[in-house]
């Protein structure tokens, strides 16, 4: 535009001398120029950004410096085999380079071109701004350097986070909840969207509604490790239900409280998909309402199996090889619901073992029908325990069917020393009365001068404690003091 206004004062001073004759070289000269000028004054007409200077002179080219940086950043990805498509409304870096770098480096993180595509907006964040302050905490917390690609892999809407103000947030409520401090990577690991999560929604109303139903608070932090999904459930729809209805098959809330506190994983069994079906599953296979609870109680992980093929295949097996019918597979369940997981060669050795004792075929039916713990008992004990019973009592074998729980008890620490003091009194009682109590009440026993008639051993009793034989003996002050103890016992069976 300068050389433009130049050559219009040049004509108009050649125009005020008009009247001196031009040599001949300046008039061709003069024509020349004022025709490249004709010609340049056209071309430029047909760019409108020339055709007269703006204030938005500079943004308009910045916006096609964007365009063409954009462009070219889009067929570096597209070589790469990372498609673009999520990118158009993320703001990009100036130049090929820069995206370069953040590819590359995600890249030794260990994430390939799949995972980059699983989630491109990635691509939006800034190596030295975003990716290395995000990284240098995780590891910090616990995360070792070499897992922090599966990390980013898992969760990489954490490269977007602030360190200050989300991350550390998170980490100071897991710590507040008791979480270890050497168990805080393993969380995160087992469940990274828990950075995501705001600390006054889900996280701290699941763990309210835990220590309401009666959850000791010490025993969250556990829990949480063992279990971190349980802090994203919601308490309305997902712990609420599960907890009422449990309860209302018979489960005192305590209890349940106290199988929580060991089991978590027990809330992520699917309501209306598993759990009900299974509950179902053991009636239709004849075990009794009322004994649900007691099932459940002794072994929770029963809610959560794939249980109607289990219970076939065990129920074909106990009345093929066992003698043991429907009915009787049923009460074996009720006292020992594991028996759904235990393994076929594992049952079968100690039930060789018993026949191999000349005990009748139906009467190892018999004593596994009332005393189911045997098939999960080392056959070695089972021998040391029957040469004792043969050579040192001498009893017959009909005492070992009647009281088949003799196995189950500890030779050297029970068995031996009870018989021993018998034998120096001169006592001659049945098996069931000589083991199945404590020693302190094996000693009132042996002091009295009578003996006691013969007792159950202990029973599950819904809706209350562990209810154990001559419990009436005992005051209710010392009943009262020992009911956390009776409902962990309750829960140990």
């Amino acid at each position: 535009m300068v050389t433009r206004r130049k050559l219009l004062n040049l004509l108009s001073t050649l125009t005020l001398n008009a009247s001196q004759p031009l040599l001949p070289q300046r008039a061709d000269a003069f024509q020349h120029f004022a025709k490249t000028l004709r010609v340049y004054g056209t071309e430029a007409s047909k760019l409108p950004e020339y055709e007269m200077p703006s204030v938005t002179w500079g943004v308009i080219q910045g916006r096609k410096e964007k365009l063409v940086s954009r462009v070219i950043i889009f067929d570096y990805l597209k070589g790469l085999g990372i498609i673009p498509d999520e990118l158009h409304d993320l703001e990009l870096p100036s130049t090929v380079d820069v995206m370069r770098e953040r590819v590359e480096f995600l890249q030794k993180l260990g994430l390939t071109v799949d995972d980059i595509n699983n989630y491109p907006l990635m691509l939006g964040c800034s190596v030295r701004k975003n990716m290395i302050p995000v990284l240098g905490y995780l590891e910090k917390i616990g995360i070792a350097r070499p897992k922090l690609g599966e990390f980013v892999k898992n969760y990489p809407q954490v490269l977007h986070a602030s360190v200050i103000v989300e991350l550390a947030p998170v980490v100071k409520f897991l710590r507040g909840l008791d979480v270890e401090k050497d168990d805080i990577g393993y969380v995160l690991q087992k469940y990274p969207e828990l950075l995501g999560f705001k600390l006054e929604g889900t996280m701290s109303t699941s763990v309210a509604y835990l220590v309401s139903i009666g959850v000791n608070p010490r025993d969250i932090g556990p829990m949480v490790t063992q279990y971190p999904y349980l802090l994203g459930m919601r308490v309305g729809t997902v712990i609420k239900p599960m907890i009422d209805y449990l309860v209302n098959l018979g489960l005192p809330k305590k209890v349940l409280a106290r199988m929580l506190e060991k089991r978590a994983y027990i809330l992520g069994y699917d309501l209306e998909e598993t759990v009900k079906p299974n509950v179902e599953c053991l009636i239709s296979f004849g075990v009794r309402r009322e004994c649900l609870a007691s099932v459940i109680a002794q072994y929770p992980q029963i809610l959560g199996l794939p249980l109607k093929a289990k219970l076939s295949s065990q129920q074909y097996f106990f009345s093929l090889k066992l003698k043991v019918e429907p009915e009787g597979f049923a009460r074996v369940v009720e006292k020992m619901p594991q028996v759904v997981s235990l393994h076929q060669h594992v049952i079968m050795k100690p039930v060789e073992f018993l026949i191999g004792r000349t005990i009748p075929a139906q009467d190892v039916a018999s004593m596994v029908i009332k005393c189911p713990q045997l098939m999960a008992l080392r056959v070695e004990l089972m021998k040391n325990s029957c040469y004792f019973f043969k050579s040192e009592m001498g009893r017959p074998l009909k005492e070992l069917v009647e009281f088949p729980e003799y196995f189950t008890y500890s030779l050297e620490s029970r068995i031996k020393p009870r018989y021993q003091r018998l034998k120096s009194k001169g006592i001659r009682c049945s098996l069931n009365w000589m083991l199945n109590c404590s020693d302190q009440r094996f000693e009132e026993r042996l002091q009295g001068h009578y003996i006691e008639t013969e007792s159950v051993g202990p029973r599950f009793c819904m809706g209350g404690k562990l209810e154990l034989p001559g419990n009436d003996i005992v005051s209710d002050e010392e009943d009262d003091s020992d009911d956390e103890v009776l409902y962990r016992r309750t829960v140990s069976l």
